[in-house]
């Protein structure tokens, strides 16, 4: 396994809640536990999370010992970052956890000065728009390549 990415971990309290941006503190079957109940994760292989934990910023918010929410920031830490496998727990979802969360993403004192924060999201443009996310009017065209086991 690769040593991970080189940020330094984050602690924030709230309402007698934990946001830990602490690898060590985030339970991978926890998350992916959440990640189950989405439409783009549900099939992740625990090993794959664990390494993408490993090498992104990762976020998760605790209540007592529970993982409630959980996101990833794929990124240099210099001039770009991309928000990925954010999640709320079904039970929490509406009582401000999303919100903490995705401002303390955008708070985090690694993931300053960059030119691009990038996201795709089919459910929750509302929230990001609250946060100043816009559709790209950059005049790119999002592309892809979804290379198999072997390359693409």
């Amino acid at each position: 396994m690769t040593p991970g990415l080189p940020d330094r971990p984050l602690t924030l309290e709230r309402g007698g809640r934990i946001l830990t941006t602490d690898r060590a503190r985030i339970d991978v079957d926890a998350a992916l536990a959440l990640l189950r109940g989405t439409f783009w994760a549900g099939a992740m292989p625990r090993d794959t999370l664990a390494r993408a934990i490993a090498n992104s910023v990762s976020f998760g918010v605790l209540e007592a010992d529970r993982l409630v929410a959980f996101a990833r920031v794929v990124t240099d830490l210099a001039t770009y970052a991309y928000w990925t496998d954010v999640v709320v727990a079904e039970d929490r979802r509406g009582s401000g956890i999303g919100q903490w969360l995705t401002e303390s993403m955008l708070a985090h004192p690694g993931l300053q000065g960059l030119r691009r924060v990038a996201l795709m999201t089919r459910d929750a443009q509302a929230l990001y728009e609250r946060l100043g996310f816009r559709v790209g009017s950059s005049g790119s065209t999002y592309m892809e390549i979804k290379p198999g086991p072997t390359g693409p």
